[in-house]
């Protein structure tokens, strides 16, 4: 499958939904060239993704990141996407693994001083939910779903973990969170990284999961 560029993806959301630039742009709350130059490669800012993404009716992962499909049944529940299409915005804090790791030892579900930065998303969270940003190439795969580094990841420490989802875990030799894939073989669980130049991990009575990943977000640095 051909790869879409950010633009094409923009353009291809505003055909979706029936709409000209200048409908498009009222609904989100822009003027009509700000649209104009997203579909043409210019001015990606990101902060605009999720409201385009929620008045053209598509995934915000897939517009952002070209990450499952375009549209998502909302019968299915699925992994690194929007779990509903919501008016409401809500306010999670950015995190660090160690924070992360240690999450399930936290007296409350946010402690003070656990951070000084906060991202919103559309994403009404299960429980305590956090976002943090992925480091290394981990999780970057040449095909199929990937998360760059960079990308910040939305964590609901209350979805069920099962096979086949994302997941932030903590492993027993180490102080912070790790970000793998949870898959099953042979009745045994392991974290998998979607990277094949990094080995699997066995998951057992050691390791813990801190929360599944519900969103993943790029941010883009200038």
């Amino acid at each position: 499958m051909c790869m879409s560029t950010l633009a094409e993806r923009v353009k291809a959301a505003r055909e979706h939904a029936g709409l000209k630039q200048a409908p498009l742009a009222k609904m989100v709350g822009v003027e009509q060239p700000v649209i104009s130059q997203l579909e043409r490669g210019k001015n990606l800012q990101s902060a605009h993704l999720p409201k385009i993404a929620h008045a053209t009716g598509v995934s915000a992962i897939w517009l952002s990141d070209e990450i499952g499909p375009m549209i998502i049944d909302p019968k299915e529940e699925s992994n690194v996407s929007m779990a509903e299409q919501s008016a409401h915005s809500y306010r999670y804090p950015v995190i660090s693994w160690v924070s992360a790791g240690s999450w399930a030892e936290a007296v409350e579900p946010y402690p003070v001083g656990i951070s000084d930065r906060y991202e919103f998303s559309e994403y009404n969270s299960k429980g305590p939910a956090f976002w943090l940003e992925v480091k290394g190439d981990s999780m970057t795969s040449p095909v199929g779903t990937s998360i760059a580094q960079g990308s910040l990841i939305l964590v609901d420490t209350e979805v069920e973990a099962a096979p086949g989802k994302l997941v932030v875990a903590k492993l027993p030799d180490s102080n912070e969170a790790t970000f793998k894939k949870l898959v099953s073989d042979g009745g045994r669980l392991y974290l998998k990284p979607l990277n094949p130049a990094y080995r699997t991990e066995v998951f057992d009575e050691n390791c813990r999961i801190v929360g599944v990943v519900v969103q993943a977000t790029q941010k883009f640095h200038y």
